[in-house]
């Protein structure tokens, strides 16, 4: 039997398009979150191909566009230390298949929530979720000692999942030695619908514009052995980001000299989980396989997850749904974890003859061979969830 009602447990990008589509389908979808409002959370995202299509065959890319998503033109890599550019990649040359979006994260769950509130999915706002209990009928309970029930429970509640353990035992993170600032500046007025790396020794910049190009997101990466927690939401003083890129020249520098808040987080490596469902209870995005942002792939993974999910699940029994849904999943996401753990490096070389050679190698290869250097991530871009079956 196919089936009728689900939990998703979770209401981010994964939980809300895995919530509107299952609600598609006319499954009786409950979501709940903890936090009591949908609100203006987050910073910027990129949407590479691969988690645009997700949205594009829900009908969500023109409303997502239409809240301030700007379409990107190129990757440019640059020497944060000088301002010169170490290579260019033309995305445009990619065509209609190869569109790459920048948005806010709120402009995302605002559309994603629209399209679930239209599939008659019931929010359970400001409630938080204590325990996950697997079985023939699985079930959750609040703090408050609520109990509900449905025949799945999709866990999309990230990092500090409540059901990951209770599938797979305790998490064995570690801190990468590696931390992030997260922060948003009103755009001067010169850059460019561009993701630009400023790339240093040990420290990258990246930069793009969101909402319109009205602001600029930023997130700076720098290698230090000091521990740092982890999650998006711990405030840092700015001073402290302008300090540790402290000799970063031209945009760059003009960019953080701008910043008036910021957030500091921990990057943990995680295991991608083993074990993603038991008796009806199933992981998905952060909750199962959390990455480090170095190949922006986090949002664009959770909406290939729910959209495996939900056709597995229209198409099958609950059991052999979910079974499928993992290993439909489980090895794209491990390369895909594998690949942003190894990808920070290429941005951190000293000055020196690595440096050079690696900076000459891509200055070339942008020239020369740009279609090799793009084409090299085309099992992750061109990757197309949508057209199985």
């Amino acid at each position: 039997m196919k089936t009728s009602s689900v939990i998703v447990v979770g209401g981010g990008v994964g939980g809300l398009a895995t919530a509107a589509l299952l609600g598609r389908q006319g499954m009786a979808v409950t979501l709940v979150e903890q936090a009591p409002r949908f609100s203006d959370i987050g910073a910027g995202l990129q949407v590479s191909p691969n988690g645009l299509r997700v949205l594009r065959a829900m009908g969500l890319e023109t409303p997502l566009r239409q809240r301030g998503a700007v379409e990107a033109r190129a990757v440019v890599l640059q020497n944060g230390e000088n301002g010169r550019t170490v290579a260019r990649l033309d995305l445009a040359k990619a065509g209609p298949e190869g569109r790459y979006l920048f948005a806010h994260r709120a402009g995302l769950i605002e559309v994603l929530a629209d399209a679930a509130r239209r599939a008659n999915v019931t929010f359970d706002l400001g409630r938080q979720v204590a325990s996950v209990r697997p079985g023939a009928l699985p079930q959750i309970q609040m703090t408050d000692g609520t109990i509900r029930r449905a025949e799945v429970v999709v866990a999309a509640d990230g990092i500090h999942s409540v059901a990951r353990p209770v599938l797979n035992g305790a998490d064995t993170a570690r801190f990468t030695g590696q931390v992030a600032w997260r922060a948003t500046v009103a755009d001067p007025g010169d850059h460019p619908p561009e993701v630009h790396v400023h790339m240093g020794a040990g420290r990258h910049l990246v930069s793009y514009p969101i909402k319109g190009g009205a602001l600029i997101n930023l997130v700076a990466v720098e290698e230090r052995d000091r521990w740092a927690a982890e999650g998006w939401t711990h405030a840092d003083d700015p001073a402290h980001l302008r300090e540790a890129f402290a000799g970063f020249t031209g945009r760059a520098a003009d960019l953080l000299s701008a910043v008036e808040k910021v957030t500091l987080w921990g990057l943990h490596s995680h295991p991608v989980a083993a074990q993603w469902q038991q008796g009806g209870v199933a992981l998905l995005g952060d909750a199962a396989h959390p990455t480090l942002p170095f190949l922006a792939q986090g949002a664009n993974m959770a909406l290939e997850d729910a959209w495996v999910l939900a056709d597995c699940l229209t198409r099958q029994e609950r059991d052999t749904a979910l079974r499928q849904y993992q290993a439909r999943r489980a090895d794209r996401v491990a390369r895909v974890v594998q690949a942003a753990e190894r990808n920070a490096w290429r941005y951190h070389l000293a000055p020196g003859p690595l440096r050079w050679g690696a900076h000459a190698a891509l200055r070339i290869a942008s020239r020369a061979a740009p279609g090799r250097m793009t084409g090299a991530f085309d099992w992750l871009y061109a990757h197309d969830v949508t057209r199985r079956g």
